[in-house]
């Protein structure tokens, strides 16, 4: 990751921690860089394998490519 990409994720990270509970950050127990998406993955899966939900993606301009949410 490089400077643009770590600058976007504190922006994301500031206006996600701004909305409160209704962020889809929330539960993140891991972040990646998708360079194929050209996106973060905010993965709420526990032990690397238990996962209740599917992660959140968010790109560099900030738009939520997808939320995340139940799997179940």
């Amino acid at each position: 990751m490089g400077r643009e990409e770590l600058a976007a994720l504190i922006a994301i990270l500031e206006r996600e921690k701004d909305k409160g509970t209704g962020s889809p950050v929330l539960g993140t127990w891991k972040i990646q860089f998708d360079k194929k998406r050209n996106a973060f993955v905010f993965d709420k899966c526990e032990n690397e394998g238990y996962c209740e939900e599917r992660p959140a993606v968010i790109s560099l301009s900030g738009e939520i490519l997808d939320p995340g949410g139940p799997l179940f």
